[in-house]
């Protein structure tokens, strides 16, 4: 409807503008109609968008101005429309006032009788458009504008005189400056009166400023002209003849050209990037702007070089309104225009993606010139269109569509090291969440922040690890067709808002399936339960199951047996209310035997966890809690097996024990003042880590995870943390010894491992020591049993010779008892009176002093390093800065 209407007004404008004439015949009238009304469409479709903000008041007080001039010689026009036009301005149903103004005062400027060759070189319409003022001209601010579109397109005689459809010559805009065009091809078509002043104008020496303005459209389109070719593309010869002040201005004229060529070398380039692709776009369209304010200057210069007048100085130039100062500033703007746009053009060679965002948003941020703030950005809103449609599928769909790597997203290569590419949906989760995408801090651009950069980040990698590795495309699917929305430069809080939408949306559901559908916390309890030895009776009957089989060596242990014994303690414990899914994925199993292991150093428990949970319980992790348990198992059966020596004392002090000798007895009570001081030390080393360590971890690692608005990222960290605080603490981590020296004692770990292995050592020890009592206490008995017996036999005369001499105190005299006396020499008589049982009885009597002696002597040892030991290693403790390590150093000192 708007173009039929077009068309009816243009229809009837050029029926009254070209009227018939003389003789002419009703086919001419109608071909030279249609030449006026396809050069007027012409006009209308070409025409550049005007730079002037439409303003009523403006023309409004333009055309009264007008008025006031022109009240002399027409008054009472004048008064009719200094009338009409406020009742004009108060009509409502008009939409388009400032247009229609526009039009009548254009319009005004026609004289439809007059001739062009006005006297005194004035034009009839008006005058200059210097003494015209501002009005003659399409201004961009209110002191100095752009040419506008030739203002004789609705000149009556100029219709009269319109060319035929085949020498006309085109006034398409598009074709003024067309890249693809032969550069021989002239820009711009002169009209026909330049084509007959032309040769006089090439035979004169020294140009004039009219022929220099005739040349000058082709010269800002970077094209060569007679007076100013080019050279080479960064060169453009002057005119030498030429005054000082004509080449200065010619000298400012000639940098937008040279601009102008480098820019479209520059657009015709290729760029391997999409944000590239766009920057050559944008400075594209921007040319295209300058082309069009070149057709504009071109029509200006036309219009004002058919007004010359030869006869007046300079040719009447300065009246004709149009000079090349002028044009100067008609062309500054966009000359600064081309200026930055050839610094960005320039910067752009060793840049792409984010970086060239970066570049141009400096000029916007950081610059103190209006203008330029505002071309860069205009700028902007081009060239980051492939920004934010990388941006929009990233945090809406979890795609990386990033074929030239300009994002600050990049996916690493899967298989860059030679390997089968790995398939997201089959690949650990943990390297799925980890390695799969990484954050190129360089690549950020400045009109986005660090902190919204890592949102994105997580936002993007959240969706894709929901859509690979827990399975859950659909929901992805629900959330983009819901969530999704166009992003663009400038619409910051809107952005804001998205994002922040996305982020609490995406983290919230992703935890929710962790927590729900993967049971990640319901794990995390089960390994503090099991490697932990969270659940002690289990581990109780645990080790107390397992005591006589771990006690054999290692290579005689089977996986069956520890298996059917770990079952036995999940059923005898309360571990057998926990969920089934828990339960499977407990396990015995044996570590790389070495030889002259036990099957104690080898045995371990493992609990065993699949994909995404893996994600925050990683093989790091895995091997951490491995580390943790074989240490606690350790200790564990250091205090079972000093706890089952420490019994048998007791219960031996009451029964056996009561009937040692003194020097026995000594022996005893250092060896269970020691046992005493080893069994603190556990004490107080499993309290520790279990309590201060583990739990406290444990409640750090609670409120970490149930944080609101807490991410996967928080979740890994606060797990990380927790197993970093339990080996740290928990003695497991390095700390180097305070006490110079050739020891090797430098970590925790090692002086612990030597103080539980001494501990061990002295329990096998005094084991040793209580067999040894317990046999002599059996020694005795039998003894004095048996001489009882002899006695009884002696004093009923039923005794032979070996009774009597276990009866006697002295075997020499028994064996008396049975001999009659006699003169030869005998036993009895001898000075050395040693029987052969005597002989013996000495040899075990010495044998077993032996036997003591060495226990004794091991015993002394064994305590005295264990001693030692502890000392260095509460010095070592006492040093360190953290306040429950250094606690611990004072609860494991006996003396205090």
């Amino acid at each position: 409807m708007g173009d039929q209407r077009v068309d009816n007004a243009l229809t009837a404008l050029v029926e009254i503008l070209v009227p018939s004439l003389n003789d002419e015949d009703a086919a001419s009238l109608d071909e030279r109609r249609d030449d006026a009304l396809a050069l007027a469409k012409d006009i209308l479709e070409t025409h550049p968008k005007s730079n002037v903000v439409p303003d009523v008041n403006h023309i409004a007080d333009v055309i009264k101005r007008k008025l006031q001039l022109n009240r002399d010689r027409d008054s009472e026009r004048a008064d009719r429309v200094s009338d009409l036009l406020p009742r004009l301005l108060e009509q409502p149903v008009l939409n388009h006032k400032w247009a229609i103004l526009s039009l009548l005062n254009e319009m005004a400027d026609v004289d439809v009788g007059a001739d062009a060759s006005a006297p005194n070189g004035h034009r009839p319409r008006g005058g200059s458009s210097h003494d015209r003022g501002p009005a003659s001209l399409n201004t961009s601010s209110q002191e100095q504008g752009r040419p506008r579109a030739p203002e004789n397109s609705l000149n009556t005689n100029a219709l009269l005189q319109m060319p035929t459809r085949e020498t006309r010559p085109s006034r398409d805009r598009g074709d003024v400056g067309r890249r693809n065009r032969s550069r021989n091809e002239p820009a711009v078509t002169a009209p026909d009166i330049h084509q007959q002043d032309e040769p006089e104008v090439m035979n004169m020496e020294k140009p004039t400023e009219a022929t220099l303005l005739h040349d000058l459209p082709f010269t800002l389109q970077g094209l060569s002209s007679t007076y100013l070719p080019f050279s080479s593309r960064s060169t453009l010869d002057l005119p030498p003849s030429l005054p000082l002040p004509v080449i200065s201005l010619l000298h400012t004229l000639a940098e937008p050209s040279l601009l102008y060529r480098v820019l479209s070398d520059f657009v015709e380039s290729r760029d391997e990037g999409l944000v590239g692709q766009s920057l050559r776009s944008a400075i594209g369209l921007e040319l295209r702007s300058y082309l069009g304010l070149i057709a504009t200057l071109e029509g200006e210069i036309r219009r004002a070089i058919a007004i010359i007048n030869p006869d007046e100085p300079r040719g009447g130039i300065g009246k004709a309104g149009v000079t090349l100062k002028r044009c100067v500033v008609w062309t500054r703007e966009a000359t600064m225009g081309l200026r930055l746009m050839s610094l960005m053009a320039e910067e752009a060679k060793s840049r792409k993606g984010g970086q060239l965002i970066t570049m141009i948003h400096s000029f916007s941020s950081s610059h103190g010139d209006p203008f330029v703030a505002a071309f860069a950005e205009r700028m902007l809103t081009k060239v980051t269109r492939p920004f934010y449609d990388m941006l929009r599928q990233w945090i809406y769909n979890g795609e990386l569509s990033d074929p030239y790597h300009e994002f600050f997203v990049h996916e690493p290569s899967p298989h860059h090291d030679g390997s089968a590419p790995i398939d997201p949906r089959r690949a650990p989760a943990a390297s799925v969440w980890e390695d799969k995408y990484k954050m190129e801090e360089n690549m950020i651009p400045s009109i986005v922040t660090e902190e919204f950069a890592r949102k994105v980040f997580l936002i993007g990698k959240s969706l894709n690890f929901i859509r690979y590795s827990c399975g859950d495309s659909t929901w992805v699917e629900a959330y983009c067709k819901d969530a999704s929305r166009e992003l663009h430069y400038g619409d910051t809080a809107t952005l804001e808002t998205s994002i922040d939408k996305a982020y609490k949306t995406t983290m919230a559901r992703l935890i929710d399936l962790m927590d729900n559908k993967f049971q990640l916390f319901e794990h995390l309890r089960a390994l503090k339960k099991y490697l932990l030895l969270g659940q002690g009776d289990f581990i109780a009957l645990l080790m107390e199951s397992l005591a006589s089989n771990l006690d054999r060596p290692a290579g005689s242990q089977q996986r069956h047996t520890l298996t059917a014994q770990l079952e036995y303690a999940i059923r005898g414990s309360n571990a057998q209310y926990d969920s089934p899914e828990v339960l499977r994925r407990l396990d015995a199993r044996l570590l790389d035997l070495s030889h002259g292991e036990t099957g104690w150093d080898v045995f371990t428990l493992e609990y065993k966890v699949d994909a995404p949970v893996d994600v925050v319980i990683t093989a790091w992790a895995s091997k951490e809690y491995l580390v943790v348990f074989n240490f606690l198992w350790r200790i564990k059966r250091v205090e079972f097996a000093l706890g089952s020596t420490w019994r048998r004392c007791m219960t031996g002090a009451r029964g056996v024990l009561a009937t040692i000798d003194d020097s026995q007895s000594k022996d005893w009570k250092h060896a269970r003042c020691c046992i005493a001081e080893m069994i603190h030390f556990v004490n107080q080393l499993q309290y520790y880590i279990l309590f201060e360590v583990i739990e406290a971890s444990w409640d750090q690692l609670q409120a970490a995870i149930t944080k609101p608005g807490a991410t996967l990222d928080d979740l890994i960290e606060a797990h990380t943390t927790y197993l970093k605080a339990i080996t740290h603490k928990g003695l497991l981590g390095s700390a180097r010894s305070s006490v110079p020296g050739s020891r090797d004692d430098t970590f925790f770990t090692s002086q612990l491992h030597h103080i539980l292995k001494t501990m061990l050592a002295y329990k096998d020890v005094v084991d040793g020591l209580y067999s040894f009592s317990v046999a002599e206490f059996t020694r005795r008995q039998e003894q004095n049993a048996r001489h009882e017996t002899n006695t009884l036999k002696v004093r009923r005369g039923l005794a032979d010779e070996d009774d009597l001499r276990s009866a006697s105190p002295n075997p020499t005299a028994a064996k008396n008892l049975l001999k009659p006396s006699s003169n030869s020499i005998t036993r009895a008589e001898s000075p050395f009176p040693i029987s052969t049982g005597a002989l013996a009885a000495t040899t075990a009597a010495d044998s077993t002093d032996a036997i003591l002696s060495a226990l004794r002597l091991r015993l002394s040892e064994l305590s005295k390093d264990f001693r030692s030991r502890v000392n260095v290693l509460l010095g070592d403790l006492m040093v360190q800065p953290d306040a429950d390590m250094k606690f611990l150093g004072v609860v494991m000192n006996f003396n205090d």
